[in-house]
């Protein structure tokens, strides 16, 4: 529902900090990525994706406007590049991320040409997926949307 991003928008304004803050959503659920071009809540038909927090239909009305008023863009993933990711966590770093959780490493990875030569970051969080499913993502599948 977006307070992951209100959350750092919030903290850069409140520190006076001039960081570039992008959102991330899953293709398959485009709901906050078409509020964000709109400029207000936009209910999506769908929210199709395995990754269960990015699967909103329509976005919290609070959470738009905090979005619009600070993030630079929006960058919608696919569901592969949200399992490559979670591959990647967990082969590099050893640590286990949910789709959610991974999805901003696959925007980095999709924009690493944009981003190149500049100081990019993201924040790795949630780690709440099932067993059979993870076990499905490390053996090279994309899963289904839940």
């Amino acid at each position: 529902m977006g307070s992951g991003i209100a959350g750092l928008i919030a903290a850069r304004d409140l520190l006076g900090l001039k960081t570039e803050i992008v959102g991330v959503g899953a293709a398959k659920a485009p709901a906050t990525a078409l509020s964000f071009a709109a400029g207000r809540p936009i209910a999506a038909p769908s929210a199709q994706t395995f990754a269960d927090g990015l699967a909103t239909r329509e976005p919290h009305a609070d959470a738009v406007a905090a979005i619009c008023r600070g993030a630079a863009r929006m960058v919608e993933v696919t569901e592969d590049a949200i399992a490559e990711a979670m591959r990647i966590y967990f082969d590099d770093t050893h640590q286990v991320a949910e789709g959610a959780g991974a999805a901003p490493l696959a925007a980095l990875l999709l924009e690493r040409t944009r981003l190149a030569n500049k100081n990019a970051a993201v924040i790795l969080s949630g780690g709440n997926i099932e067993r059979a499913r993870f076990l499905a993502v490390l053996g090279g599948a994309t899963p289904s949307a839940a």
